[in-house]
């Protein structure tokens, strides 16, 4: 007996052979499955007639069949009998129900159709990716062209609707590039988030980037394939016991090989998928009525040197020139990260092709915007994201794409190893005011696992990436030892803390040699917390806190009984006492005149920087990267917050300051103030500007405060939240500080006008500033203040706590 084309024996044996051929996978197979399935269906349907079409949906209709893949069809029909379509529909059901192939199928009128897609979003996308199988191609054609009109007409309610499943599909199932038994179709940066790029495209208001999209849903669909074939099961799921099958099948070493293969898919829907919303977010905001003239440009407000806002994004100014500025890009990205805003797409492309790479030791303003960048907290993991996505991360640091979607097979761990050092980071941002050098703790906490997928043990092996790397940001050899020991240790702590014997001597000691020094020990105890809080929750407990604690209580003492006390500040303070020539010249004039004298001294690039200019800079001469301010002026009450607040209000940052009291002539006191500042954007005030200013600001006749609150209502209106979510301002009473005076120790979120509101604080309590030293690592002010009281002595211990307390409830305010 001869069978016929539709007999389901001859497509079953089709399909086997098909599925089996070693030498066909991938898109090619999808494709030949899914036209074998097509003929298959065509002839079970027959010569149905005009007003009868057999269209494939969903992902049959997009030709991704995998081998378990459910068929999506709809008997399409103009309303004939009820008989005569139900036996049409039964001639095509049945055989697919017999060879045991899973079966979405409806049966409807156009008019019917549209009705179910306009109750139900997953109806409706399917219906975008009709596609003709047999039967009346004008009726299938028809339909696609109602529904595709009917998208684009309801793509302002329908797209929020679409972004909210996806949220919601997110919240249930993860985010694919963290999950060790991920779900490649429902989980965040899966197959249905590809479906939902698609839709959004068909609607023409955005579209994703397409750099490296379509083969980062051409691997997700091929390991599904490989997954239904090593289980004989339709499922998504990649679970753990299947994956050595599944890399096999792909001829991938091993299953860490598969699912870094599968988080590098999953890494670029997820960014794709932020950034067309956005864009969707943008185009939506933009069709509302606005109360704005017609033709007028979109707002732009400066965030930093080159930067401004835009639409809710960081984007470059129109004066920006990244090809001249090697720092550019991080200090977009420090931008970005310290208002909360993502970075604009198009921004960090320009700046990953134009930017010439970072001298090499990196300048100090490439570290500081590298800090403040990882001090931003939460807001910088987006922010990172975003540039690692465009390949400005791996432009800084090349060992980063060594750990970059490294899976962590411990199920303790919930992250990537490179999402791991983010996320630590992040949380050592809450730590920054519990350790003297917030920079090195920053930098360490995103540098701890960085030996991780090196032969060997990951500490060990990352303490020789590290000191190579630190060199390489600049840090001098002395930083570099305690990064480096910092990420040799950085398990220390806690395994100590909780296998050791506390009581022992010998583990206290053991401890002690390892860690060296007390500032060591206080930066690995806030990177032991941060590291384990961005581990997972059974990473971390109160019990393992108290432990840690306890540890460091007792390493600390014997650290302290080491080191000695309060000599390293009186040395500093003695030291700095002696102003320089200049300065001191500066300081006669000021006290012959009565008046403020200033010299501002704009600090041009090095020779060896110059060496590295491009083309364009030889032309137009060496570019200011900062400039050194003195002041000079009589003591007098004010001074301080007076010089402070004008600064503020000229914009300038200010990156170091020193405070002295001298006597250049013998007949009275004269401040000197030093400052290292730069411009947050535009150019430097003349100077003349800033001497008139600071008279107007000690006559009385310049409201610093009423302008400094009118900037800051400013910078709130224009969405720019600079430090969002930074740890609260600690101020302390350093111990011993100094045998002349009183150190208080300021560590706060660097902000404008900060200085003016501690000057402030410190002149409202009636003590004089004796001398003081203000520097910035990153984002956080790191400050102390020389104080006496009005005897000129220090102040008695009760007394500068009192000071220290009401100090951090001013600036907390």
């Amino acid at each position: 007996m001869t069978t016929g084309p539709g007999d389901p024996g001859n497509y079953a044996a089709a399909r086997l052979r098909l599925l089996t051929a070693g030498a066909r996978s991938g898109p090619p197979r999808r494709r030949a499955l899914s036209d074998l399935t097509d003929a298959w269906l065509a002839s079970l349907l027959g010569d149905a007639g005009e007003g009868v079409a057999l269209v494939a949906v969903g992902g049959y209709g997009r030709g991704e069949l995998s081998p378990r893949s459910d068929l999506d069809l709809l008997l399409l029909h103009t309303g004939r009998g009820t008989r005569e379509v139900a036996a049409l529909a039964d001639r095509v059901w049945y055989p697919v129900w017999d060879l045991g192939i899973a079966l979405d199928h409806s049966v409807r009128t156009p008019p019917e159709a549209e009705k179910a897609a306009a109750g139900d979003l997953r109806v409706q996308l399917g219906l975008l990716d009709a596609r003709h199988i047999a039967g009346d191609p004008e009726l299938t054609a028809a339909l696609r062209t109602r529904m595709l009109a009917r998208w684009r007409a309801g793509a302002h309610r329908l797209l929020p609707e679409l972004r909210e499943a996806a949220r919601e599909r997110a919240r249930r199932h993860g985010e694919l590039r963290f999950l060790l038994e991920p779900d490649l179709k429902e989980a965040r940066g899966g197959l249905r988030d590809a479906t939902a790029l698609r839709a959004v495209a068909a609607s023409w208001l955005a579209d994703a980037p397409r750099e490296g999209l379509d083969e980062a849903h051409r691997t997700l669909l091929d390991v599904r394939d490989a997954l239904h074939l090593a289980t004989g099961r339709a499922t998504d799921r990649l679970a753990l016991q299947d994956q050595d099958q599944v890399a096999a099948a792909l001829a991938l070493e091993d299953a860490d090989a598969l699912l870094r293969r599968v988080y590098e898919a999953a890494r670029v829907l997820s960014y794709a998928c932020d950034v067309t919303w956005r864009e969707v977010d943008r185009v939506l905001r933009a069709r509302r009525p606005r109360p704005r003239r017609a033709g007028r440009p979109a707002e732009r407000t400066p965030l930093a040197d080159g930067v401004v806002v835009q639409d809710g994004e960081v984007v470059l100014a129109r004066t920006a020139r990244p090809e001249r500025d090697p720092v550019l890009p991080l200090r977009a990205a420090a931008a970005a990260a310290q208002a909360g805003l993502p970075p604009s797409r198009p921004a960090l492309r320009r700046l990953a092709a134009a930017a010439p790479p970072l001298p090499v030791p990196w300048p100090a303003e490439a570290r500081e915007e590298f800090v403040t960048l990882l001090g931003a907290g939460e807001a910088a993991v987006a922010v990172w994201e975003a540039l690692d996505a465009e390949g400005l991360v791996t432009a800084w640091l090349p060992e980063w794409d060594r750990v970059r979607c490294r899976p962590q097979r411990n199920p303790v761990h919930r992250w990537t190893v490179d999402r791991h050092l983010i996320e630590t980071a992040a949380r050592a941002g809450a730590h920054v005011r519990r350790v003297r050098r917030p920079d090195l703790l920053l930098v360490a906490a995103l540098l701890h696992d960085i030996g991780k997928g090196r032969p060997g043990d990951h500490s060990v092996a990352g303490e020789a990436v590290v000191r190579d790397l630190a060199a390489r940001m600049g840090f001098d050899a002395a930083d570099t030892a305690v990064l480096a020991t910092a990420v040799r240790h950085h398990l220390l702590l806690a395994e100590t803390a909780t296998r050791r014997d506390l009581d022992d001597p010998a583990t206290v000691r053991t401890v002690a040699d390892a860690v060296g020094d007390t500032g060591t020990l206080e930066l690995l105890h806030a990177l032991t917390v941060a590291d384990a809080l961005a581990t997972g929750p059974a990473a971390w407990s109160a019990w393992r806190a108290g432990l840690v604690a306890d540890l460091v209580r007792r390493t600390g003492a014997v650290l302290e009984g080491e080191e000695g006390a309060g000599e390293a500040a009186g040395e500093r303070e003695r030291s700095a006492l002696r102003p320089t020539a200049g300065a001191g010249r500066l300081a006669a004039e000021a006290w012959r005149t009565g008046g403020p004298v200033l010299s501002l001294r704009t600090r041009a690039k090095t020779p060896a920087e110059a060496d590295r200019a491009g083309p364009a800079e030889e032309e137009t001469g060496p570019e200011p990267v900062g400039a050194e301010l003195l002041v000079a002026l009589p003591d007098r009450p004010g001074v301080l917050p007076a010089a402070a607040g004008v600064l503020a209000l000229h914009r300038l940052t200010v990156h170091a300051a020193d405070l002295r009291a001298v006597d250049p002539l013998g007949e009275g006191r004269v401040l000197l103030l030093s400052w290292r500042v730069a411009a947050e954007y535009g150019s430097l005030p003349q100077a003349d500007r800033l001497r008139a200013d600071l008279v107007r600001a000690l006559e009385g006749s310049l409201d610093i405060p009423a302008r400094l609150a009118e900037r800051e209502r400013a910078h709130l209106g224009s969405a720019r939240r600079r430090g969002a979510g930074a740890p609260p301002p600690k101020v302390t009473v350093a111990p011993a500080g100094s045998r002349l005076a009183t150190v208080i120790e300021v560590r706060a979120q660097d902000a404008p006008g900060l200085l003016y509101r501690i000057g402030r604080a410190l002149e409202d309590a009636g003590v004089t500033v004796r001398s003081a030293r203000v520097g910035t690592l990153g984002a956080n002010a790191v400050d102390a203040f020389y104080v006496t009281g009005p005897d000129g002595a220090p102040l008695p211990p009760r007394e500068a706590a009192g000071l220290a307390a009401e100090l951090e409830r001013a600036l907390g305010g």
